[in-house]
């Protein structure tokens, strides 16, 4: 892999910026879900914010959310490989007061497919629908982490006394950061804990 193509891997997405998010709307505005394109969700948030201020709808199109978390994709050469994780692809989260003009703006954009509701007509979400959302994310909190790798993926030990030993996943403990990988030692399959950063997953 070259210099290059190794940056633009460790380059994370745009964040929506979850942390700290307040779930109650303005005041005339709720939340609502649209559908986009998959892959085009940060290019739907960018354009409707840039069409609403050109139009001068900004005061009614409010926060719009790409729901993502951290995801740990191991390691490469010592160094820990995270990258933003869409939750949701193919969906954007707005808070907007709706008439026919913002639903119109929204509608127009490209990459958009239309609301989440009956027949896609736009449905607000109930205030404990975009709570439960919010708080999954860790709320006031820091967000979590999720690991892109799972019991039974192969892994190569990087670093530490099993430097370059291979060993499949037994165990996944997020919270603590570390794996149980089974290892073969002197011909018996050995259960050994390391750490996240320790370990890459082998292609």
């Amino acid at each position: 892999m070259s210099e290059q193509e190794e940056q633009r891997e460790q380059e994370p997405e745009e964040d929506a910026g979850i942390v700290g998010i307040s779930p109650e709307p303005a005041r005339g505005k709720r939340w609502y879900v649209v559908h986009t394109f998959t892959g085009h969700e940060n290019k739907v948030k960018s354009s409707i914010e840039r069409r609403a201020a050109s139009q001068g709808l900004d005061d009614r199109i409010g926060r719009i959310l790409v729901l993502t978390e951290d995801e740990l994709r191991g390691t490469r050469r010592g160094k820990r490989q995270v990258r933003k994780h869409k939750l949701f692809p193919g969906y954007v989260i707005i808070e907007m007061e709706l008439d026919d003009q913002t639903q119109h703006l929204v509608r127009s954009t490209a990459g958009v497919t239309g609301f989440i509701g009956p027949g896609r007509q736009p449905v607000p979400l109930e205030q404990t629908e975009i709570q439960n959302i919010l708080s999954t994310l860790g709320g006031e909190e820091a967000p979590r982490m999720r690991v892109a790798f799972q019991p039974g993926d192969m892994m190569r030990v990087v670093s530490g006394p099993f430097e370059n030993f291979h060993g499949r996943i037994e165990e996944v403990n997020v919270a603590k950061e570390k794996l149980t990988l089974l290892i073969s030692i002197f011909g018996r399959d050995t259960p050994v804990e390391v750490d996240f950063a320790d370990v890459e997953k082998l292609q």
